[in-house]
């Protein structure tokens, strides 16, 4: 499955917005390709599994898999790449809104959102409370 997730063209589409990794000159194992973590990535966000469930067989590790994820995030790679998506997508007559709009129903409001009120008594209790 996790190789359906991510075509030829697609990442030819893409591969040139990732940046590089280079071998470390002091030694030790091989920087992950980008094709192998964003194909994980992809696997992780279209099964819904855990990071820690990443299978090994895919690749690399939950863990190269999310530090990686981090910093494209913070490098705003994946904002470039979806930009980068819309556009093409617009120039070929095939950008519907509808497809592209977020529900704001399912962001989480920053603070919690608003404090319910505290619920006053009606009656007196019948007993001290125990615990």
């Amino acid at each position: 499955m996790a190789g359906q997730l991510l075509s030829d063209d697609l990442w030819n589409e893409i591969e040139s917005f990732f940046p590089t990794y280079e071998f470390s000159p002091k030694g030790g194992r091989p920087p992950a390709e980008n094709r192998t973590v964003f194909t994980c990535v992809l696997f992780v966000l279209k099964t819904g599994i855990a990071w820690e469930d990443l299978p090994l067989e895919l690749g690399c590790s939950y863990k190269t898999c999310y530090r990686r994820l981090r910093q494209w995030i913070d490098l705003g790679v994946l904002q470039d790449i979806h930009r980068h998506l819309l556009t093409q997508l617009n120039a070929a007559g095939r950008l519907e809104l509808a497809d592209v709009l977020i529900d704001a129903g399912l962001i989480k409001s920053p603070l919690g959102g608003q404090k319910s009120a505290r619920i006053r008594q009606t009656a007196a209790a019948a007993a001290a409370s125990r615990t």
